[in-house]
């Protein structure tokens, strides 16, 4: 029996296979057995260095849930302003006009180009130089500036692959009955390629989160991550810290996936999915033209 990628594994290639797996659940084992051992002989399995995120509820009034509330925060504003910028902007590269496409095409690739970090940086001293914002919120300011010119440069790239994805003739048709451009836009490509982008757009949005450390890190602004130099000066546990610090970004992080999911089923029952699926490697093919559409 075959696959569409693949030849189905017989029972030798069976046997193997579990052998294999075997070996790297060993190699696993003692891999963090070692790294356990290290950390117990650093003292950093100690109960004093753990037993605070339990019976201190201070650390989590004080620092964690603040700091989680903050990343939250300049996720969330990055995401409301980035997603609707990056549609636009992903609409404007398929216009038929050059006076719309190439403009917005050079905006789009100078953005994407440079690194969030310093759209950041640039983005603080901006404020500094040409602004009344406050010191206090400045960071904040900074850190969603350059969380938005990047992720909708990259989110437009996203909203054209999957515009791009989908069969021609579904424009061909939308012209065939008389709808315009922008007809055909709004009620037939782009409901369709929802689905299609989903993934990839969801990953940018894991992408924006993660990335609003930058800004604890460089601009002090008070983000989950950042939580961590206070939380062990005050009791001496990093290791303990980075580790519950790293939950907390998987637990958020994960919910954000699991509701995606969810809404990609529920859009993929409904009459307006081809079935198409957008990464963000197909993304950039669209960019640079090795996937035609």
């Amino acid at each position: 029996m075959t696959s569409v990628l693949y030849d189905a594994p017989g029972p030798k290639a069976k046997v193997r296979n579990w052998i294999y797996s075997g070996v790297f659940v060993v190699l696993l084992g003692l891999a963090l057995w070692w790294i356990l051992s290290v950390m117990a002989d650093k003292n950093q399995l100690d109960a004093d260095k753990w037993t605070p995120f339990v019976t201190e509820a201070e650390i989590w009034t004080t620092f964690l849930i603040p700091g989680l509330l903050e990343t939250l925060k300049a996720g969330a504003i990055a995401m409301v302003i980035a997603i609707p910028l990056g549609a636009l902007l992903g609409i404007g590269r398929l216009s038929d006009h050059a006076w719309v496409r190439i403009p917005v095409g050079a905006f789009v690739e100078f953005f994407r180009a440079i690194p969030v970090l310093m759209l950041m940086l640039f983005g603080s001293a901006l404020y500094v130089q040409f602004s009344t914002v406050s010191s206090d919120v400045r960071p904040l300011y900074a850190v969603i500036t350059g969380l938005v010119l990047y992720n909708a440069a990259v989110i437009a790239e996203i909203v054209r692959a999957g515009v791009l994805s989908l069969p021609s003739g579904q424009t061909d048709a939308a012209k065939a009955i008389g709808m315009r451009k922008g007809q055909t836009m709004a009620y037939v490509l782009i409901p369709q390629a929802v689905t299609a982008m989903l993934p990839a757009l969801v990953s940018q949005l894991v992408v924006i989160l993660k990335d609003t450390a930058l800004g604890g890190s460089l601009l002090g602004l008070a983000e989950l991550l950042s939580m961590n130099r206070q939380i062990s000066a005050n009791y001496s546990n990093t290791i303990a810290t980075l580790v519950v610090i790293a939950l907390l970004y998987i637990a958020v992080n994960f919910a954000l996936t699991s509701f995606a999911s969810w809404l990609e089923g529920r859009l993929r029952t409904s009459k307006k999915s081809t079935g198409a699926v957008v990464g963000v490697a197909d993304a950039g093919d669209m960019a640079t033209g090795n996937n035609a559409g």
